[in-house]
C-alpha cells in the first residue's frame, strides 16, 4: 500500500467527532448526540480557575517553561530530553515533513492516517509496512504507540533498538504516543534524547480536553531547536498553558482516571460482545470491534443517535469510544440490545 501527492496541501483525512456532519445525514436522531467516535477521555480534567491575565497578555516565556516543566516530570523524561509544546500532536504532525524533509517514508501497519497524508503532500514517497526493519530501511519512520486504531503496542527495547539502527545513518523515527498517558511504563518518551527520534504526545486525549488544542514533541535538542524555530512565538495560547500546567502535576487525578477508563473498557467489551460484536483491539479510551454487518450497525446507531467511528479501508470495524455518563451508558445499551446487527 503506497500513499504518494504532488507538493501540497495533504489530502482529507476522516476523522470522529463529526458531528455536524452526523446531524445532517441522521436529522431525526434523537438529541443530544453519544458521540464515541473520537478516542477521548469523557471525564475530561476539572477546569482551574484561570488568572485574567491568561487571556489579557501574550503568553511569556515561564509560562512555557512551567508547562514544560511539568511535562518533563510526567512524561518522565531526563535532562538530555527537550520538550517543545503546540497547538497540539496535529500540529507537530504536519510540522515535522517541512522541518525534517525526506524522500522515502515509511508508517508501520494500519494506522493514523495524517501521518501518511502528511509526509505526502511534502513530495515525499509514503509506504506502509508491517515490519521494523523496513521501517528502519527509509529516511523517516512512523510508529502509533499504541496504535490507532487497533491498539497494537511495541515493547519500548523494540523501538529503541530500531531507533539505533536509524540513529546510525542520521534517520528520524517519530513516535506518536497520543494514547499512552495511561500507560507510562510502556513510554519511549524517557529516551527521547536518541538523536534519531522524536515522540509525540497529546494532552487532549487522556485530560479530556481535545478542544484545548495541546500536545508536545520531545527529542534530543538539536531537533527541539529546529522545531521551535519552525513553531515561531506564542504556539501555546495562555489558558492552555495554564490548565496545562495544572493537570500534568496532577498525578492523582491521572491515576484515577486510568482506572476509571480501564473499567470502563471492560464494561463497553461485555456489551459489545452480547451484541455479537468481536473486540479486536483498542485501548482504555477506545474499543475495536469487528462485525461482518459493521456498515449497517454504524447506519443503525447513527440514526438512534450514537456515533461510532467507521473506516472506509476496514468495512468490518467499527471504533467505540467511552460513554460518557449513566444515561449514555443505557442508551448504548439500548440500541445494542434492540437492534438486530444481522
Amino acid at each position: 500500500m503506497t500513499a504518494h501527492s504532488a507538493i501540497g496541501a495533504p489530502p482529507a483525512v476522516a476523522h470522529g467527532g463529526r458531528l455536524d456532519a452526523a446531524r445532517r445525514l441522521y436529522p431525526d436522531a434523537p438529541q443530544p448526540w453519544i458521540d464515541l467516535s473520537t478516542g477521548v477521555n469523557p471525564r475530561a480534567y476539572p477546569l482551574p480557575r484561570l488568572a485574567d491575565d491568561v487571556f489579557t497578555r501574550l503568553p511569556d516565556d515561564d509560562a512555557f517553561a512551567a508547562l514544560e516543566s511539568a511535562a518533563r516530570r510526567n512524561y518522565s523524561a531526563p535532562a538530555g530530553v527537550d520538550i517543545v509544546a503546540g497547538a497540539g500532536t496535529q500540529a507537530f504532525i504536519q510540522l515535522l515533513p517541512r522541518v525534517f524533509p525526506a524522500k522515502r517514508v515509511a508508517a508501520l501497519g494500519f494506522t493514523y492516517a495524517e501521518h501518511a497524508a502528511c509526509w505526502a503532500a511534502s513530495g515525499a514517497k509514503v509506504d506502509v509496512v508491517e515490519t521494523l526493519d523496513a521501517l528502519a530501511d527509509a529516511d523517516v519512520g512512523v510508529i502509533v504507540n499504541p496504535n490507532n486504531p487497533d491498539g497494537r503496542v511495541l515493547e519500548a527495547e523494540e523501538i529503541l533498538f530500531t531507533a539505533k539502527r536509524m540513529s546510525q545513518r542520521d534517520r528520524l523515527l517519530i513516535v506518536d504516543e497520543s494514547f499512552m498517558d495511561f500507560t507510562p511504563e510502556r513510554s519511549v518518551a524517557p529516551f527521547a534524547d536518541d538523536p534519531a527520534l522524536v515522540v509525540l504526545r497529546s494532552f487532549g486525549k487522556a485530560y479530556g480536553l481535545p478542544g484545548l488544542r495541546l500536545g508536545f514533541a520531545l527529542s534530543s535538542r538539536a531537533r527541539a531547536a529546529k522545531l521551535r524555530a519552525a513553531l515561531g512565538p506564542w504556539a501555546v495560547s495562555g489558558p492552555a498553558l495554564a490548565i496545562g500546567a495544572s493537570a500534568l502535576a496532577d498525578d492523582s487525578w491521572r491515576a484515577g482516571a486510568a482506572q476509571a477508563a480501564m473499567r470502563d473498557a471492560a464494561r463497553l467489551d461485555a456489551l459489545l460482545t452480547r451484541a455479537g460484536f468481536q473486540i479486536a483491539g483498542g485501548t482504555t479510551l477506545f474499543r475495536l470491534a469487528a462485525h461482518p454487518h459493521a456498515a449497517r450497525w454504524f447506519a443503525r446507531l447513527a440514526a438512534r443517535g450514537v456515533l461510532t467511528r467507521a473506516f472506509a479501508e476496514k468495512p468490518e470495524w467499527l471504533r467505540f469510544g467511552l460513554p460518557g455518563n449513566d444515561a449514555a451508558w443505557s442508551r448504548l445499551a439500548e440500541v445494542l440490545e434492540c437492534v438486530d446487527g444481522g
